[in-house]
């Protein structure tokens, strides 16, 4: 017997994984980075196998960790995490610097960030977990780093299907507040612009703010149900 709820009593932080090969970045939100030893400094993520950003530090051999501040605005979560990087530069949109390696990082809302040089990689079926050891690391402001946990409950935040703590009973959680399968089926949805989240509901209060990225109600844009 397996119960999923016992899976949201682990702790979590919440991270930027970069990386570049060539001309080509990429970036996305991961749940996974950690340390795995102190003698020598390695960290470890895993990533999903169809994120861009997993084939970039494949590629690479060399990935950056931005650790998101707690005050980090729900807009910058929603453009690394809900986007690929094969469709837009989301580096365009927010601060970022290079580390000595040329290999980017998100340089605002951040408490410290971490390069790492790939020493090993594990196939995990649906992910690929690299090891690699530190060569820099710096903390880059005062203040507390965003946990899992504050994510979800203060910040309402929600759990991409790829990521590797996604448990496919959230999104009958999710189905189910809205109503579940007894409720109204509405004609229209809602989607917003910035980070893709759909609201299935016919019209939107005006204090609406989306769950995923923090947007107000006039970056929703209304789509007819078909």
């Amino acid at each position: 017997m397996i119960d999923q709820t016992a899976f949201h009593s682990l702790s979590y932080g919440l991270y930027i994984i970069a990386s570049r090969a060539g001309e080509t970045r990429a970036a996305c939100v991961a749940n996974t980075f950690q340390q795995v030893t102190s003698s020598p400094l390695q960290v470890s993520v895993t990533l999903n196998k169809e994120n861009a950003t997993t084939r970039v530090v494949q590629e690479a051999g060399r990935f950056t960790a931005s650790c998101l501040s707690q005050d980090a605005a729900m807009e910058l979560i929603g453009t690394f995490g809900f986007h690929c990087s094969d469709d837009r530069d989301k580096f365009a949109e927010w601060e970022a610097a290079e580390d000595a390696a040329g290999v980017p990082y998100v340089a605002e809302q951040c408490v410290a960030r971490f390069s790492a040089r790939v020493v090993q990689t594990l196939d995990v079926g649906t992910h690929i977990m690299f090891v690699g050891e530190v060569e820099e690391a710096e903390r880059t402001c005062s203040g507390d780093p965003m946990t899992y946990a504050y994510y979800h409950q203060v910040k309402g935040g929600k759990t991409p299907p790829k990521a590797s703590s996604f448990l496919p009973d959230d999104l009958q959680t999710a189905s189910a507040s809205k109503g579940g399968p007894e409720a109204a089926t509405p004609k229209f949805a809602w989607r917003c612009t910035v980070c893709g989240h759909i609201e299935y509901v016919d019209e939107l209060p005006d204090d609406f703010v989306c769950p995923v990225c923090g947007v107000g109600k006039d970056m929703f844009e209304k789509i007819e149900l078909s």
